[in-house]
């Protein structure tokens, strides 16, 4: 049985109708594995979602600021096939932490760009984001201590069937991670099936991410961010379908 993790939803409502976004953006298919394309009038709100639906997310790089990529291969993480260590179990079970949905938004947005390095995640960035957010596409997860301090949390985009994780920081360690869990589990709920994680690290390999060619990545985003979803509901959960030596939970079930 899965340990406990409470999580206080803040339901800011369906996502709203966006202003034609009429550019289109370049084939990321045809770039190298960094996937880097050179993006115009990219920031507006109706411009980023319709990056993600084709795959592309901004560069991560400090110095690559105004560069959007596709990653070839792309870190996924199916939610139903997250992994959960028994580390991490009796972190959640010692119930030191609640976390949150949508309570914070502007601020994790603003903590995640806070880097010694430097951060992408510029003003305008910020502004486009906490638009989206109010439209109802952007969302946070919120890590909370039992003293009512934010620990940790993550903020992305959610697009039909696809959420597409923005950044996310750690104020105590392995907050980020529970973030993590409270996401996926969210999000089986409320029938999002696949979850950008932009490109593999050790730390998201421990939680199940596995990569996948840009190409099929791609296929799979263009099937379900059409999909109607009510990020503060709960559908019910898709069948497992199995794939070569383990589970694995189509995101397109």
């Amino acid at each position: 049985m899965e340990p406990a993790l409470r999580i206080e939803i803040n339901d800011v409502g369906p996502a709203r109708p966006l202003r034609r976004h009429t550019f289109r953006n370049p084939d990321p298919g045809g770039t190298g594995a960094d996937g880097g394309v050179a993006m115009a009038g990219s920031l507006t709100p109706g411009g980023i979602v319709e990056a993600c639906r084709q795959g592309m997310i901004p560069s991560a790089r400090p110095e690559e600021r105004g560069v959007w990529i596709s990653p070839d291969p792309r870190a996924i993480i199916v939610p139903r096939n997250l992994h959960v260590s028994v580390g991490l179990e009796q972190t959640i079970r010692a119930g030191q932490v609640y976390v949150s949905l949508d309570a914070a938004f502007e601020k994790v947005l603003a903590t995640c760009a806070e880097r010694e390095e430097g951060s992408w995640i510029t003003a305008e960035y910020q502004r486009a984001y906490l638009r989206l957010h109010q439209l109802g596409w952007a969302h946070s997860f919120e890590v909370w201590t039992v003293s009512g301090e934010l620990a940790g949390g993550l903020y992305g985009l959610n697009v039909g069937g696809l959420f597409s994780i923005g950044s996310m920081f750690d104020g105590m360690p392995g907050a980020s991670t529970v973030a993590v869990v409270a996401m996926a589990r969210h999000l089986r709920e409320v029938g999002v099936t696949l979850v950008d994680a932009r490109e593999m690290t050790p730390d998201l390999a421990g939680l199940g991410a596995v990569p996948i060619a840009r190409a099929e990545f791609v296929e799979w985003v263009g099937t379900i961010s059409t999909r109607r979803v009510s990020f503060a509901g709960s559908p019910q959960d898709p069948d497992p379908v199995v794939s070569g030596s383990f589970a694995f939970i189509s995101p397109l079930m």
